[in-house]
């Protein structure tokens, strides 16, 4: 029984032959990576968004635009908050010996982060719309970004994980 355990193992281990401590280092350097590109994103989108009530403009919106622009800016405060914090998480723990498990927080912070990145962006692009044009086609515009969004930062990589993985 225990050498067939041990030809399961081999034949369900793919890829690299690490450590747990030697994955969660090269785990970290991809996530950093990757939050690297979402945090520009949110900082460059999150900086457009304070400007905004500074402008003449801003007093003549209407009162559904201005708190649909309140909830765009406490999503973008949110989201900003969400990507930063696995560098936090990182300087707060680093030496203390628990890598893999500040990766795993350090990843569920990222996920958050896109998801609260996307509701940024929606509202936002409702907002520039709105106000852009009164048309009765901006939800439907808007509704087909988010699916487009949906699509490329959350089904296909779920169904690619899906295909290709095991169990």
């Amino acid at each position: 029984m225990a050498g067939r355990g041990t030809q399961e193992t081999e034949v369900r281990r793919r890829g690299r032959d690490e450590t747990e401590e030697e994955r969660a280092d090269r785990m970290w350097t991809e996530l950093i990576q990757e939050v690297r590109v979402a945090q520009m994103g949110v900082q460059i989108l999150f900086g457009f968004l304070l400007t905004v009530v500074f402008q003449p403009k801003y007093e003549r919106l209407s009162d559904t635009d201005q708190r649909i622009y309140l909830i765009t800016v406490v999503l973008g405060a949110c989201a900003t908050g969400a990507l930063i914090g696995p560098v936090s998480l990182h300087r707060l723990v680093s030496g203390r010996r628990v890598k893999p498990q500040a990766v795993r927080w350090a990843s569920r912070l990222t996920l958050l982060g896109l998801v609260l990145l996307l509701a940024t962006t929606t509202a936002s692009l409702l907002l520039i719309l709105r106000v852009a044009t009164h048309d009765g086609f901006v939800p439907w515009l808007v509704a087909g970004v988010v699916g487009w969004y949906l699509l490329c930062w959350f089904a296909l990589p779920l169904w690619t994980r899906h295909r290709y993985t095991a169990g």
